[in-house]
């Protein structure tokens, strides 16, 4: 198929970095169609030679060569990965060589210096984060909500805990989240529990279509997923949350990073970069 393409992520690390960098230049050509496979911790010729075999195998089935985003340091092992039957592009080949001109100097050519343990506070740091977001999960616990850097809330299966998650992971960001209820929406008031932490809330709602959908792929026919059910909540919910002067974001065409970005934006919190 013209259309369809191999693309593969060589890496002498995790792969992270030629993901994140490549699926950003990949999203410029949304009419192909891309099989993506990762290749971490090529860090040897060995592994390199396997490696290049399985590209060159995959540009014979395939009749058509793959995209290779490469991000190895070694420079022996990039030459090798160069000289597979693909388009090889090597981000710190494009990178690295114009900042040594500029700076003067040669880098430290080091594998693992973007995700490795640089400093053990920072990786502590995270941790905590990670841990603090899994514990206050869907309000599963109020304890230590003091902590919390921000509080989402909104209605179940809005997008609350999977931007958590992201918050907490990505971002080392201590995220806690709440359901609001129909319970909340009958009192007209936001959960007890969450009154003395109002300048932290931010919440996500979502349009009822959507909501009805995601909820109907767990609980079908259900009138939990119903459209009335989902239509009437969005709308108190979204009432309650103007009425508590609660920032507010649509989470139904964003990505996890897009909402992400824009919470971490609006509440003027540092994105840690680990």
């Amino acid at each position: 198929m013209p259309n369809r393409r191999s693309v593969y992520f060589v890496s002498d690390r995790t792969g992270i970095t030629a993901e994140a960098l490549g699926n950003s230049l990949l999203t410029q050509f949304d009419t192909f169609e891309f099989k993506k496979t990762t290749i971490p911790f090529v860090d040897s010729m060995e592994l390199a030679d396997r490696a290049v075999a399985q590209i060159n195998a995959t540009a014979q089935s395939d009749q058509n060569r793959p995209i290779v985003i490469s991000s190895i340091v070694d420079e022996a092992i990039s030459a090798r990965i160069r000289e597979c039957n693909a388009r090889v592009l090597d981000f710190f080949q494009v990178f690295i060589s114009p900042l040594e001109q500029e700076f003067g100097m040669k880098s430290a050519h080091a594998a693992g210096r973007s995700h490795g343990l640089r400093n053990s506070q920072e990786y502590f740091s995270r941790i905590e984060a990670i841990n603090f977001t899994l514990a206050h999960d869907d309000g599963q616990s109020t304890k230590e909500l003091s902590r919390a850097q921000v509080i989402l809330v909104g209605v179940s299966r809005c997008g609350k805990t999977p931007t958590s998650l992201y918050l907490g992971l990505q971002c080392g960001i201590r995220c806690a989240n709440f359901p609001l209820t129909p319970d909340d929406f009958e009192r007209g008031a936001l959960p007890q529990s969450l009154m003395p932490h109002r300048d932290k809330l931010f919440g996500l709602t979502i349009a009822p279509d959507r909501l009805a959908a995601i909820r109907n792929e767990r609980r079908p026919n259900s009138q939990y997923s119903s459209p009335e059910q989902c239509r009437d909540e969005v709308l108190a919910a979204e009432r309650l949350m103007e009425a508590s002067n609660i920032q507010m974001l649509n989470t139904s065409t964003r990505s996890i990073e897009e909402l992400a970005t824009t919470i971490l934006l609006q509440r003027g919190l540092d994105r840690h970069i680990f």
